[in-house]
């Protein structure tokens, strides 16, 4: 690159003209950059919108899937018995007794210092029998309890071990069961599966200081109790499943009496996921309006013009506006969205009555039900158009800007160089002027000394 000499010979500021002349040079790459930012802009604020557009689709889609709004409450008669509802659930009550919890069976073996050996001093085999009568054999390591323990933990036979000190240097075997209630009930025997076959090995709880701590029991309930028609529910756990459609019952203590169990639609509930619904919408909505909005600002002579927003004039945002407009406000199944307190107000948003919504719903649980699921299909039916990643029209948006931005960031890219090579032109000129210039002023003063000598000469002096 040359280098520009200031001012040697013409006392000019060549540096100072040389970047004033850059600056016009680069006049078009300012405006490629000043409509590189203005996308940027654009980008984010369509990210941030279609951002809203994906949350209002998954809180549309939630409300819209089957049985999402088959809200229901479970109440119990006594803390010790709690119930939990499914979307499968029906209103209705029930009476049950519950007479026995679930236990988990625990066994411990008398006091040992180590493990006994077989007749070839081998360590001895142990059996586990489960509740199905399946053999599990298990071969320990050595007569190190530690190694007990850790061979029955690893053959999965139905039983856990831990070493418990029992004093004086000795320990039992704690064996529990892995599964709780009459299913997890087992037998451990000192001896091979063939031997228990054949009845010859030494069940552990014979010694009579082994204990069955916790035999396995299941819980138990009654329903009807008292009744000819009383019937026993059991369960391996403290938990009945369906004991009404999609009710459980978890029983922590046994019953006195009879504990009624009551389901009832959970009004609140339902109530809030249609307000979460028109909240999401309005979300959207309120969005487009900020960005459509004209605002007022001053130009360089001061004066007041209007300004545009981003989304101004912008037809598929326009579009997105009326499509999820539409699928809150267009009537469903005959009847206007008002008919539930969902209300369009003249600014272009909505506003929702939790009263009268939960009036229409009490009145008609399942129309409301089906009115608040349909305007969610429809919600989520706009959203996915604009905002599904592949063929949503949001998305599309922003792909297109994204493709602008690279095109204009790789023409600055070549200005850059551009302006680069023409500084270096503009230097080299400048210091080939300063040089000639030089050059000129030296003959100058060499012809004004020879003319100089020669008036002298002439003059005879």
């Amino acid at each position: 690159m040359a280098t520009a000499i200031d001012g040697l010979a013409s006392g000019l500021n060549t540096t100072a003209i040389i970047n004033s002349l850059m600056s016009v040079e680069a006049l078009p790459q300012t405006q490629l950059k000043t409509k590189l930012a203005s996308n940027q802009t654009i980008i984010s604020t369509l990210q941030s919108f279609n951002t809203k557009l994906t949350a209002l689709k998954g809180v549309a889609s939630g409300n819209a899937a089957a049985g999402a709004l088959n809200l229901f409450t479970a109440t119990s008669s006594s803390p010790s018995v709690t119930a939990k509802t499914t979307t499968a659930a029906v209103g209705g009550s029930i009476d049950l007794t519950v007479t026995q919890l679930a236990q988990t069976q625990v066994n411990v073996t008398a006091a040992m210092t180590s493990w006994p050996t077989d007749g070839a001093g081998a360590p001895a085999r142990l059996t586990i029998v489960d509740s199905t009568g399946k053999k599990t054999e298990i071969a320990p390591a050595s007569t190190s309890l530690d190694d007990v323990v850790s061979a029955i933990n690893a053959a999965s036979g139905g039983a856990l071990a831990v070493k418990v000190p029992a004093g004086n240097g000795t320990y039992r075997l704690q064996l529990t069961a892995a599964a709780s209630g009459a299913a997890g009930a087992f037998t451990a025997y000192q001896g091979t599966s063939a031997q228990v076959t054949a009845g010859t090995a030494v069940d552990l709880m014979a010694d009579p200081s082994a204990a069955v701590v916790k035999s396995a029991q299941d819980a138990k309930a009654t329903l009807y109790a008292g009744t000819p028609a009383a019937q026993v529910l059991t369960s391996g756990t403290n938990t009945f499943a369906d004991v009404l459609p999609g009710v459980s019952v978890t029983a922590s203590a046994v019953s006195t009496g009879p504990v009624t169990i009551t389901v009832a639609s959970d009004v609140p509930g339902i109530t809030k996921k249609a307000e979460e619904l028109v909240k999401s919408v309005n979300d959207v909505l309120g969005f487009i309006a900020i960005y459509t909005a004209v605002s007022q600002t001053t130009d360089a002579k001061g004066a007041t013009v209007p300004k545009a927003g981003i989304f101004t004039g912008n037809s598929t945002v326009r579009a997105v506006n009326d499509q999820v407009l539409a699928s809150l406000s267009r009537p469903i199944n005959g009847k206007s969205p008002a008919e539930y307190g969902i209300n369009i107000t003249k600014d272009g948003d909505f506003t929702f009555d939790a009263e009268k919504f939960s009036k229409a719903l009490a009145a008609d649980p399942a129309g409301a039900q089906a009115a608040v699921q349909g305007l969610a299909v429809r919600v989520a039916d706009a959203a996915t158009a604009a905002a599904d990643p592949y063929s949503g029209s949001v998305s599309g948006l922003i792909k297109g800007r994204e493709s602008e931005v690279r095109d204009l960031g790789n023409r600055i890219a070549d200005w850059d160089q551009r302006l680069i090579t023409r500084r270096a032109t503009l230097q080299a000129v400048y210091t080939n002027m300063e040089v000639m210039l030089g050059g000129l002023q030296s003959q100058s003063a060499w012809l004004s000394g020879q003319i100089s000598s020669l008036s002298k000469q002439s003059t005879g002096e």
